[in-house]
């Protein structure tokens, strides 16, 4: 089938490539305009909602009329001269809120037909003030993702009105939390991502370059990989959008560096395999050729696209919908891709040529004793040596896992303005004031009475970690109530979320009047919830994921032993790359633990991602097993022509997940899988996996049954002849010297 699809691919190449051309104009067009749409920024949306605060914001929406897309932030007004605020300073502020209160904000004109307008009249209104009287707090909502740039252009439409109104009555703002904060957060990394983006570009390139000499070798990969990136991003969008299905905020940019490193992988394991087919049948035209190479290299690819596609999907199993809805959506990206890697990308080698190659005159000839070449040889002549070198190295870095803990707190933020303001709020307030808890009561029978709260919340006010609990709001229908609590300490830590899912629950439980129910929700008691929701779907996707993977690999290979050495090796993988994330950020900067997403991330990463790369080997050494050749030629010259495409792709793979090393949010997740990935191509597809093949021989294939005469005859030929002189056969001379029987 594979085969068959290339070859249409092949045959009909100009078709191929128009149809891909426009299915990335019109479908990019939907990704850029929809995606923001489609994409839910708020974590707590994704709780199920069994859980406690999942339960509070749905007392919220039903009963308070809160949007589910409301962004909040806090605006701390003083007087310019720091004085203390006089009774004419705060009827001007009342004033002045009320005005910014009913004043619609026009955002830019979208950009694209489907693009959502984000104009919109926020919501404003006065909140607490200062013990000391030196500034007013006033609360601020609109409604959208706040990842959304169109949203965040209201924002600084609306604070640029608010510093212009308040600094005419001599007065200055400051805004932080909420959007305040991711706009800020924009605004200091803007620069920096571009920055970034252009070296990881660039080394791409660079790379393709060094490895190729060749113009269109380094440009064509990048210009295929980001049209079938847009054709991915709008599937994923407009199947979002038709399913009425919210995307986690950070889909789009794990899209993007997902589909560029895995694309211009594939991209390379075909230019090497088609150089190599051109160098051995240079009497073929370009067609003929293509279809040879996506022939040969088709199989590998698709095992390799579906490991990550099984990996990816099983999250659908989880019950965090963060999870539930990113594995799918990238998922649906990788089998675009996949689908471009076996149709567009032979199609494109078929159109191109040997042009593909040019200006460069030196690939037509193979270069002899090269680097990857000695590699093999040394591989097969020590097997044991080489073993044992790879299991200590990943010995010694799996043991950081000991010791290893979540966290859950945001690391490494840029100082900006909202971290100012923010710092200047708490000198005065308690820590959480900037991000308050709410408790939501709901009647079960009746209406409430305010009186009837009153021992609710003054068993609140007693939970030692808090600073200040707020008369009780009660709804217009009076079958409900809201209870503001404000935490002594910040709401983004480990001592905050052990307050609320401890003492302030505990305290609930017991106080909550009859016939009603009463939950707790804010960025402590979200992120509790999600702990205990993470570390459920941890111990379910795993073997599920690891199951379906060594299901993908059995049926590639035909062999019961194969899968499991690979599967052992990317677990080692696995543990080595959590242990090494685990000893640069708990212990070497000392953090409190490693981010709660990394386990998860490393595993869909590194295991799905590797195993591409052992597929890649494994492929190679069975097809040169099948020669009539010893094994130990077999698994040398595995590792001389594929070698190379495995460094080049995994340090391109690597380089892009590293760009994530320079966002402070993506810290960890860009060190650790970049780690990861330099390990499982350099270190388990180059040298563990051939080392294991050469000691079990072609019994690695068990219980597939390979020529054995051919093998042993070959064996015996080549008892007599150095191992380096038969790599200096071309792998048609060897056909000529030892005929198949």
């Amino acid at each position: 089938m594979i085969r068959s699809l290339t070859s249409f691919a092949t045959r009909r190449r100009w078709v191929t490539i128009i149809v891909w051309t426009l299915l990335g104009a019109a479908l990019t067009v939907v990704g850029q305009s929809m995606m923001f749409s489609a994409t839910d920024s708020q974590a707590g949306d994704f709780l199920p909602k069994g859980y406690d605060s999942a339960a509070a914001l749905k007392i919220a929406e039903d009963e308070f009329d809160a949007k589910p897309d409301g962004n909040a932030a806090t605006v701390l007004v003083a007087r310019t001269d720091g004085k203390k605020l006089t009774v004419q300073d705060r009827k001007k502020i009342s004033e002045v809120t009320a005005e910014l209160g009913e004043r619609r904000v026009i955002g830019p004109k979208p950009e694209m037909p489907l693009m959502k307008d984000h104009s919109q009249t926020p919501r404003v209104s006065v909140g607490p003030m200062a013990p000391d009287g030196t500034f007013q707090l006033l609360s601020v909502s609109v409604t959208g993702n706040m990842n959304d740039p169109g949203l965040q252009e209201i924002y600084r439409e609306f604070r640029d009105s608010a510093e212009e109104e308040f600094g005419e009555k001599a007065m200055r703002v400051g805004f932080t939390g909420g959007i305040a904060s991711t706009a800020d957060t924009v605004e200091a990394g803007e620069f920096r991502e571009k920055i970034i983006g252009i070296l990881t570009m660039g080394l791409i390139v660079l790379l393709n370059v060094l490895v190729f000499r060749s113009v269109l070798a380094a440009l064509l990969p990048l210009i295929a990989v980001s049209l079938i990136g847009g054709v991915a991003a709008g599937a994923v969008a407009g199947s979002a959008e038709l399913l009425d299905i919210k995307l986690d905020a950070s889909t789009p940019s794990l899209i993007t560096v997902v589909l560029l490193g895995i694309g211009i992988d594939y991209f390379l394991f075909l230019l090497f395999r088609f150089r190599e087919q051109l160098r051995t049948h240079p009497e073929q035209d370009a067609v003929t050729a293509a279809a040879a190479t996506a022939g040969r290299v088709g199989n590998a690819i698709l095992s390799a696209g579906l490991t990550i596609v099984a990996a990816f999907a099983t999250l659908g199993v989880a019950s965090f919908g963060q999870f539930r809805v990113l594995g799918p959506a990238i998922a649906i990206s990788v089998l675009v891709m996949l689908l471009a890697s076996l149709t567009l990308m032979p199609a494109l080698l078929a159109v191109s040529g040997r042009a593909m190659f040019w200006p460069s005159k030196a690939w037509k000839k193979e270069r002899q004793g090269g680097v990857s070449a000695r590699l093999g040889l040394e591989i097969t002549r020590r097997p044991v040596r080489y073993l044992l070198g790879s299991l200590a190295l990943l010995g010694v870095l799996s043991a950081g896992v000991v010791g290893v803990k979540m966290s859950y707190d945001p690391a490494g933020l840029p100082e900006t303005d909202a971290v100012k303001v923010a710092a200047e709020i708490s000198r005065s307030l308690p820590a959480g004031a900037t991000d308050p808890h709410t408790v939501y009561v709901r009647s079960e029978s009746g209406t409430l009475r305010q009186d009837a709260l009153s021992g609710l919340t003054n068993s609140l006010a007693k939970v030692e970690g808090v600073g200040q609990v707020a008369s009780p709001t009660l709804n217009p229908d009076r079958t409900a109530a809201r209870i503001d609590v404000i935490l002594a300490v910040k709401s983004d830590t480990q001592q905050a979320r052990d307050l609320v899912s401890g003492p302030l629950r505990s305290a609930i439980e017991k106080n909550t009047p009859e016939n009603t129910e009463a939950h707790i929700t804010g960025t402590a008691a979200v992120f509790a919830d999600i702990a205990t929701a993470v570390e459920k779907d941890l111990r379910l996707v795993f073997p599920i994921a690891a199951a379906l993977i060594a299901l993908i690999l059995l049926l590639l290979l035909r062999s019961v032993l194969a899968p499991l050495v690979l599967m052992i090796a990317v677990g080692l993988g696995f543990a080595a790359t959590l242990g090494a994330g685990t000893l640069a950020f708990q212990h070497l900067l000392d953090r409190p633990g490693i981010s709660f997403t990394l386990p998860l991330v490393l595993f869909l990463f590194v295991v799905a991602l590797g195993t591409d790369y052992n597929i890649l080997i494994s492929d190679r050494i069975r097809e040169e097993m099948d020669k009539p050749v010893s094994v130990r030629h077999a698994v040398a010259e595995a590792v001389r022509h594929t070698a190379p495409a495995i460094a080049t792709a995994g340090l391109v793979l690597a380089g892009s997940f590293a760009s994530l090393v320079a966002n402070p949010a993506t810290q960890e997740v860009g060190f650790a899988t970049a780690l990861g990935i330099v390990l499982s191509s350099f270190v388990l597809s180059i040298v563990l996996v051939p080392a294991v093949a050469v000691l079990l021989g072609r019994g690695l294939w068990w219980p597939r049954r390979p020529d054995r005469t051919a093998g042993r005859h070959a064996s015996e030929r080549q008892e007599t002849q150095p191992v380096e002189q038969a790599h200096q056969y071309p792998v048609q001379q060897l056909h000529d010297e030892y005929p198949v029987r």
